[in-house]
């Protein structure tokens, strides 16, 4: 289909396509002036550990301001309203400080190269494999969102057809990654966020306006459920308020939440680029300020253009129509934004799909080329050769990610999507490496048996919701699976450890908490780290009083 025959048709004129060419510009330079600091394989994949922790933090979250976020949260908002902020205070923010405070030292301490590497290290190579194959799979479909989300964009405002706008959003993320590698994804992610923001802002802004402020917009929206956090029963597809907050709570803010934030790689990679134990420390703490923020200016458009936008209130009444939730950013922009404006917010959608599967990317070649090739299939080649790998993968992963991207377009609502992903690979991931690491008598057997047993037990969930035998609406689904794979891995982990034979201590010290001296698990502070800011645990402790007040004010 051609944007020239759809009502998401943007008028962009010279203006707004002088901002995106621009922005390209930039894009391009930043990849081109990142690949003069590339000499080896480390300064590809992990910017030779070199990066403050403000240029990671904001990195760590831009990786996440992909179509995930954008999106996927406005589509929620448009559908669900007020109770998606559960994906942000409960379903993040908890998770990025557990990981700041409790879990960089062990990645970053141990000087691994990928969360791969770190199960390696702790269960052996079955688990190693497991999760090497299930991430670079769940990136190469994540990243076919980000694509299929970034063509979308350049459909609408050219007018060209979808396949040649894969190729070419594909084309152009590419250049950036293969050029410079971590370097040039972290610090476009940098630019990203910048941009991102300054392009949504002024569409809240002038959004509240046309629908009478925010108690214009509490007035138009006619189920009160859409106006509160809590008990967000239509989120969870629970009827009964106590189960929804238990499923939320439990299937968001607990096995997913710390599923996805704890043991990504696509955002630890970010900490493990900062220059000390410090700096990855503070790198989701500090990115932790902005999320907690990030619902005001995502989630509220989606509920204005639900009650403003004609088309989005017809299909959300059941009457059809050829938009659906995911089109509710380009609608409220199309309405709403003047040249200019609109040239700036289709580059800030740009910059968060680009931002999204360059994050994708450049996980996707680490944990290939480190976990995979290197060691199991071409091993002890030179430094040179790696390297060399690495920017042949990106090229392949992104090929792999023009074909996913065809599986993201039959989703009217891309979040329901992402979340069956995450509950197949990230919530057993979170269960083995959490028992892992704080019961030393967990062995390798139940890493790699815990891992595939959790996630069969998602995918059989997902079965049975598909065909009705489950009924659970909206998300709910994608929560029942993601608790039933953490139980049923816990339950197998222990059965299985206690009939096989653990390492020694002296094998996990370093891997396991117990065993890990206080000294190993804290940073030293080095030069420019010994201001009160610059503390992660109090830095944790204040966005997480911020977070309970912002629960507290709107739920």
């Amino acid at each position: 289909m051609l944007a020239l025959d759809s009502v998401l048709r943007l008028d962009a004129t010279a203006i707004d396509y002088i901002i995106i060419a621009t922005y390209f510009a930039f894009v391009l330079g930043i990849g081109y002036l990142a690949k003069r600091a590339v000499s080896n394989s480390l300064d590809f994949f992990l910017s030779g550990r070199s990066l403050p922790a403000w240029v990671t933090g904001l990195a760590f979250i831009s990786a996440n301001l992909g179509a995930i976020e954008i999106m996927g949260m406005s589509a929620n908002g448009a559908q669900y309203g007020m109770p998606t902020v559960h994906y942000f205070w409960i379903g993040a923010i908890p998770a990025m400080l557990f990981l700041g405070v409790v879990m960089m030292p062990f990645y970053y301490g141990s000087k691994v190269r990928s969360v791969p590497e770190f199960m390696l290290r702790r269960f052996g190579k079955p688990a190693h494999l497991v999760n090497a194959i299930s991430f670079a799979l769940a990136q190469v479909l994540i990243a076919g969102v980000n694509l299929f989300l970034l063509a979308t964009i350049v459909n609408v405002l050219l007018g060209w057809p979808i396949w040649l706008s894969v190729i070419l959003a594909a084309v152009i993320v590419l250049s950036y990654i293969t050029l410079g590698g971590l370097s040039a994804a972290i610090y476009n992610e940098v630019l990203q966020f910048f941009v991102i923001v300054a392009a949504l802002l002024p569409l809240t802004i002038v959004g509240l306006h046309k629908v009478g402020g925010w108690q214009g917009l509490t007035d138009k929206i006619t189920d009160s459920k859409e106006l509160h956090a809590w008990p967000g029963t239509e989120l969870s597809g629970f009827n009964n308020s106590f189960l929804s907050v238990i499923g939320l709570v439990f299937g968001l803010g607990f096995v997913l939440s710390f599923g996805y934030w704890t043991t990504n790689f696509v955002e630890v990679q970010r900490a493990l680029a900062s220059k000390n134990m410090s700096a990855a420390r503070r790198t989701p703490i500090i990115g932790s300020f902005p999320k907690m923020f990030v619902p005001f200016i995502v989630i509220i458009p989606g509920m204005i253009a639900a009650v403003a936008v004609p088309e989005l209130q017809q299909f959300k009444a059941g009457q059809g129509g050829s938009v659906d939730y995911n089109d509710a950013l380009l609608l409220l922009m199309r309405d709403l934004l003047p040249n200019g404006m609109l040239g700036l917010a289709i580059t800030g959608l740009l910059a968060s799909f680009m931002a999204g599967m360059a994050a994708n990317l450049s996980s996707f070649n680490t944990v290939v080329t480190y976990d995979l090739i290197e060691r199991y299939i071409l091993k002890d080649r030179d430094d040179a050769f790696y390297l060399r790998t690495g920017r042949w993968l990106t090229v392949g992963g992104t090929i792999v990610a023009i074909g996913t991207a065809a599986i993201a377009s039959g989703y009217s609502n891309l979040m329901d999507y992402l979340q069956q992903l995450f509950s197949f690979f990230n919530a057993p991931l979170f269960a083995t490496f959490i028992l892992g690491m704080f019961w030393k008598r967990m062995t390798a057997a139940a890493g790699w048996i815990g891992l595939v047993s959790g996630t069969a037990t998602a995918i059989v969930v997902f079965v049975l919701s598909e065909n009705g035998v489950i009924n659970l609406p909206g998300q709910g689904a994608s929560f029942v699976g993601a608790g039933a794979a953490f139980v049923v891995d816990i339950l197998l982990s222990v059965v299985v450890s206690l009939v096989t034979r653990p390492k020694t201590d002296e094998e996990l010290k370093g891997l396991v908490y117990s065993l890990t001296p206080k000294e190993d698990r804290t940073e030293t502070a080095q030069e420019g780290d010994h201001g009160w800011y610059r503390k992660p645990t109090l830095l944790a402790g204040i966005s997480l009083a911020l977070v309970i007040a912002l629960n507290i004010v709107f739920g």
